[in-house]
């Protein structure tokens, strides 16, 4: 959606619609990182808990947004740890699961695999799929 305007420029019919949707799209992460500094600790949050987070390509790809759930994590002092090629496709994209069962299923195995490296308490994820 955030780049509707520039993929329906040319478009007489849509280019003003796709514009405007591609200004009012915005990913929750955006939300909360404005709103961090104003939230109350969150009684929820366990400070110092070892995290292998996995950015979905939505977010480092799709809406070039890498580093704002990781920005959320670390402030409220969660230790988040590296994880290996924590660029590379999990496996869950769209309908990837679906119509390449055999490869995500690899690329799932691999990126749990890599998650693991560190001995994290959790691995976290904001990918639906």
């Amino acid at each position: 959606m955030t780049e509707y305007g520039h993929l329906l420029q040319d478009d007489s019919q849509y280019a003003e619609k796709a514009r405007r949707i591609s200004e009012l799209a915005v990913d929750l992460s955006e939300i909360i990182s404005t709103e961090l500094k104003a939230m109350p600790s969150d009684p929820g949050f366990r400070p110092g808990l070892k995290i292998a987070f996995q950015s979905p390509c939505t977010l480092q790809h799709g809406q070039k947004l890498a580093g704002k759930v990781e920005d959320i994590l670390r402030a409220h002092n969660y230790t988040l740890l590296p994880v290996s090629d924590g660029h590379l496709c999990c496996g869950s994209a769209g309908t990837y699961s679906v119509l390449q069962p055999t490869i995500a299923k690899q690329l799932k195995a691999d990126k749990l695999h890599n998650q693991q490296d560190h001995t994290p308490n959790d691995i976290e994820t904001a990918n639906i799929g």
